[in-house]
């Protein structure tokens, strides 16, 4: 009921793919032409003619050959004269220089282009059915900064990076100096719908709703589920899933827990007058049933049935989901169904672990959240060209 076909698209075969070959495949996926009209009109030429879209489409082959500072960039670009010319550039047009390729890197921030052409490529991933779109997972991931570091009081008031810390899975305290790249992945392509920078001590939790609103929207889908792990567990992320017509699958997060109701467990299964936690039955939209767990033969209880029915069919309790939004869910939590979703947050997690070990979203060398912002969705931007690609290639071997 729960299970959704997992993506034919795999972006480390993509990544196997010869690298001349695989950007020509890349760049007949993405027209940057309505992007270019717009970084033209807001950046009039100088003396020398600047060829904007070539410089726009090696922004966009960098992550993909493994490239992160502007150095590198016009280097092999001046170097290289087939990756220059897939980049765009006459055979006899000169590299842009490393002040060129800055100066026009920084018009793309500061017309929040990267953010829209970003925004079209995940439409066009699930006009073509790459990305499916109704189960989502959210999470975060710390990246460094290129910035020089400094005392945190200070840091706060600049609104760049900051000092974040978090605890890995042994307990132990880890610290760094930069960002969070707070992502909503669709969990069946395992490609990015949202994307949000902020400074490194942002909590997570206080992410989720605006990546929800972001994916509603920008794109008006139907989302269903949306999974997260405890770093999300408060009351106003399940309220806002609702708000948005899905259910929000999240992990309790057990620390500083209060005691929960009589008659319940933590988990929000009801407990039977012996104290045995019911067992979940099936649910009727928002309306949970529970039944005894003797009557389906999950425990001996001493007293039988006796104890809480005169029915054989046992005890029945209902519970609705707006009487608890956090502990009551459908799927219940701790069943098959709602472990089976709860899985799919892995997506997110490789989805992280491809942007910054495959691509190059944790080597930045630009300054400021926003010049920041631009590059992680360059890098983000290069998944769903990719998957578009891969996508295109595998329908046109089919119809061959």
């Amino acid at each position: 009921m729960y299970l959704l076909q997992k993506s034919l698209f795999s972006f480390e075969e993509w990544l196997e793919i010869e690298p001349s070959e695989r950007l020509q495949l890349f760049f007949a996926t993405v027209d940057l032409q309505p992007y270019v009209a717009k970084l033209r009109n807001s950046s009039p030429q100088g003396a020398k003619p600047i060829n904007r879209e070539a410089i726009l489409r090696a922004f966009l082959a960098a992550p993909l050959e493994g490239i992160s500072t502007f150095t590198k960039l016009h280097k092999r670009l001046d170097s290289d004269l087939r990756f220059r010319y897939q980049c765009g550039f006459r055979l006899n047009e000169l590299a842009p220089s490393i002040a060129t390729l800055s100066r026009v890197f920084k018009a793309v921030a500061q017309n929040g282009l990267a953010k829209e052409l970003f925004i079209d490529l995940v439409s066009q991933c699930k006009d073509s059915g790459v990305i499916d779109g109704t189960h989502l997972a959210i999470d975060s991931t710390a990246i460094g900064a290129y910035e020089k570091k400094q005392p945190k009081s200070r840091s706060q008031e600049t609104g760049n990076a900051d000092w974040g810390a978090k605890y890995d899975t042994f307990g132990n305290k880890l610290t760094w100096f930069g960002y969070k790249i707070h992502l909503a992945v669709d969990t069946v392509s395992e490609l990015p719908v949202a994307l949000k920078v902020t400074p490194a001590p942002v909590y997570d939790g206080e992410m989720a709703i605006p990546l929800m609103k972001d994916v509603v929207e920008n794109y008006s889908w139907k989302v269903k589920y949306v999974m997260m792990d405890a770093g999300y567990d408060q009351v106003k992320n399940y309220e806002a899933a609702r708000c948005y017509g899905a259910q929000a699958i999240v992990a309790l997060n057990k620390r500083g827990e209060k005691e929960p109701p009589a008659g319940i467990a933590s988990n929000g299964t009801p407990r039977c007058s012996m104290g045995y936690d019911m067992v979940y039955w099936g649910a009727d939209g928002d309306r949970l049933k529970f039944r005894c767990p003797h009557a389906v033969g999950k425990i001996d209880c001493p007293l039988g049935l006796a104890a809480c029915s005169d029915s054989n069919y046992g005890m029945v309790v209902k519970k609705t989901i707006s009487e608890d939004v956090r502990r009551y869910a459908n799927p219940h939590r701790n069943t098959r169904g709602g472990t089976v979703l709860y899985n799919e947050r892995t997506s997110v997690e490789r989805c992280n672990s491809r942007l910054k070990e495959n691509l190059t979203a944790n080597d930045t060398h630009v300054r400021g959240i926003q010049k920041i912002t631009t590059y992680v969705y360059l890098n983000a931007i290069v998944l769903l060209a990719s998957a578009l690609a891969m996508s295109t290639t595998a329908s046109s071997l089919k119809t061959a």
